[in-house]
């Protein structure tokens, strides 16, 4: 009953106009800023955050803002994975693989509008977590050491390179790309150059933007010039904008799956949006079984990973407001924003700055509706993206990716990797070789290598600590499980349908 009183004077918070004004504000320009390759939802905050502060606006309305860009840019990452097959960020990765080819099958509309309500889903229920079970979460996350997260990063490859069709070796030599693209740059530990070639611009590492535009966007336009030339054309006029009630019945059950195992991932401090979605679209593939047609166009592959990904974000949260540790690259942003202000994220904070934490709790109910309500009656609008002829789709794309590239480092070294990506994606990708592990391993192998090797340090390079905890054994089991099941599964179908 306290947390019902204590929700509702956040409503009180979140409701003045001024805050009301800035949690919209946010929502469209996150929107914006998610539906553009390469800025995501990090760029979005920080870009944002000295300008609140030089407004001067209260630390409440300064959060509120931040968050409703954050939410925004979850919600607009899968406009353009949907339209264009460019992923906006990490977290919407997974949405391209059935979104795209429902955009190409003339339901570009339908994908938009389902995945847009299952953000809202995801978002509501993640928020109902928060309120319910914040304190609970976060000590359960506590409880997760280098170990635990180094088996959770691999239980989500397996989610993935377990359940890739009748070839898993070609996404499991696609999930090995990806990590050893993540091994090039200096050695964060040693300070050893790897794998650079001796070239300044790769002592950082490769960027994120680089691989996944390279890798989707331009090896899509090699695709799209290719199919131009040999069929005349490869998305078809749009159709309905919204889903239907028979569309929405077979997506529900996929949607709160997902939503919940995204809050909990998300509340996983370092775990994020892109293991959340990578384990719900694995794990709705798994269920559906022969009944689905995943990564062909199967409306549940764009409903669990939206819905994952704005669960996550919500999750990410928890951490933040009750241990004082970012759960994701996103709030540890924010948690410099609550520097600025002079506030320090932990469990005083519920105390000391009730009106605050409640009051951005509430603001993620109502950002998250007025996301839906934005985005649903613009649906028509990001289709007629569809409706572009190809000789000037083509073009745009490719201006679209070379500015986000280049914006990172205004370097024409990264324009030049970027079409060297895109040239090896096009050629992979004619060998049925999945993008998406690749880009999962390169997303998860920095902190693959970092947490394993903390956990060896740990137990003075004894390999069985990584198989100690119950936590840890459960998620190796699972792993295990998620590799070997689909193969069995494939043969034993072949065989009835052989006898």
């Amino acid at each position: 009953m306290e947390t019902f009183e204590f929700l509702m004077s956040g409503f009180g918070v979140a409701l003045a106009p001024t805050n009301l004004m800035m949690a919209a504000i946010g929502a469209l320009i996150g929107t914006i800023v998610g539906m553009l390759p390469g800025l995501g939802p990090i760029n979005g905050v920080a870009i944002l955050m000295p300008l609140a502060f030089a407004l001067k606006l209260p630390p409440e309305t300064a959060l509120i803002l931040l968050a409703a860009v954050y939410l925004g840019c979850e919600f607009g990452g899968r406009i353009s994975s949907i339209l264009l097959n460019v992923p906006g960020d990490a977290g919407a990765i997974m949405t391209a693989l059935d979104g795209y080819p429902m955009a190409k099958q003339g339901m570009g509309g339908v994908a938009l509008s389902i995945s847009a309500w299952s953000s809202f889903i995801g978002s509501i229920l993640a928020s109902l977590g928060f309120v319910l079970f914040a304190p609970l979460l976060a000590r359960w996350a506590l409880a997760f050491g280098p170990a635990e997260y180094f088996a959770l990063m691999c239980f989500a490859f397996a989610c993935l390179t377990g359940l890739m069709g009748d070839q898993p070796m070609k996404a499991a030599l696609a999930a090995v790309i990806g990590l050893a693209l993540a091994t090039v740059g200096v050695d964060a530990n040693s300070g050893v150059y790897r794998f650079t070639g001796d070239s300044v611009h790769l002592a950082d590492g490769i960027q994120f933007i680089v691989v996944v535009i390279g890798l989707f966007s331009i090896s899509e336009i090699l695709l799209m010039l290719e199919q131009h030339h040999s069929v005349g054309g490869i998305i078809r006029e749009t159709g309905r904008a919204l889903f239907n009630l028979k569309e929405l019945a077979r997506t529900w059950w996929t949607t709160l799956r997902s939503a919940l195992v995204g809050f909990v991932v998300g509340v996983l401090p370092g775990a994020g949006a892109t293991i959340a979605s990578a384990m719900t679209y694995g794990m709705e593939k798994q269920i559906a079984g022969d009944n689905g047609n995943f990564g062909e166009g199967d409306i549940r592959g764009v409903a669990a990973p939206e819905a994952a990904n704005n669960a996550s974000a919500i999750g990410s949260f928890v951490p933040m407001l009750t241990l004082g540790v970012p759960g994701s690259g996103t709030t540890a942003v924010m948690m410099g924003a609550l520097a600025l202000y002079n506030i320090t994220p932990g469990p005083a904070l519920f105390t000391q700055n009730a009106g605050l934490v409640w009051g951005l709790i509430a603001s993620l109910f109502i950002a998250s509706a007025i996301l839906l309500i934005i985005n649903i009656p613009l649906v028509g609008v990001f289709t007629r993206l569809l409706q572009t002829p190809n000789w000037l789709l083509v073009p745009g794309i490719l201006a679209v990716s070379a500015v986000g590239v280049y914006s990172v480092h205004a370097t024409t070294f990264d324009l030049m990797m970027m079409a060297a990506f895109g040239v090896a994606g096009y050629l992979l990708r004619k060998q049925g070789v999945p993008m998406a592990p690749l880009i999962l391993g390169f997303v998860l192998g920095d902190m693959m290598e970092q947490n394993l090797r903390r956990a060896l340090s740990i137990s003075d390079g004894e390999v069985g600590i990584l198989f100690e905890s119950p936590i840890a054994i459960v998620l190796w089991v699972l792993s295990v499980l998620m590799i070997v099941l689909p193969p069995m599964l494939r043969m034993r179908r072949r065989r009835r349908a052989g006898a």
